[in-house]
């Protein structure tokens, strides 16, 4: 047999560091044989958006809405038109609602910050949570493919070594 191949208990002993690392704790072989086929058959790809957005509350879809809207070219545009427009006016005279230091527009200015500051937050803590469940999905996509390429490995190592015996 070539000797870059792994051994069926080379290969075995391979698996059984995976799962000791995926899990960071020892198991009895016959545990970690078990979490094998378990990991190997176990469905493991989903859905991240839908599994998420089936628990979303109306106040999430809210501060999604505001933070998409808040973060869009349009809304800085038309913010500084707004801007502009109150300045001008109001140091004109044709609104007489705010004069020059324009405290009016500096509070507006401060609350608007105050609130859209933390529902920008929430919004982005939930998507770092869709990321890190994401994450913690494709981890265990790429360890199963590990798991079953090491499988296809070692049959392929078989058959190698039935041909080789065969001649």
């Amino acid at each position: 047999m070539n000797k870059k191949y792994l051994s069926l208990k080379e290969t075995r002993i391979k698996k059984k560091d995976i799962i000791n690392k995926l899990l960071d704790k020892q198991y009895t072989n016959e545990e970690i044989k078990e979490l094998m086929d378990l990991l190997i058959n176990k469905k493991i790809d989903i859905n991240i958006d839908k599994e998420i957005d089936k628990n979303i509350t109306k106040r999430d879809k809210l501060s999604d809405r505001l933070t998409l809207i808040a973060g869009s070219w349009t809304f800085i545009i038309g913010f500084c038109i707004f801007l502009l427009l109150w300045m001008v006016l109001n140091y004109f005279y044709i609104i007489k609602i705010d004069k020059f230091p324009f405290i009016l527009l500096n509070l507006m200015l401060s609350c608007l910050a105050a609130l859209q500051a933390p529902i920008i937050m929430m919004s982005q803590n939930r998507q770092a949570n869709k990321d890190s469940i994401r994450n913690q999905n494709d981890y265990q996509t790429d360890l199963k493919s590990e798991l079953l390429l090491e499988e296809i490995y070692y049959k392929l190592d078989k058959i190698i070594e039935k041909f080789n015996n065969d001649k």
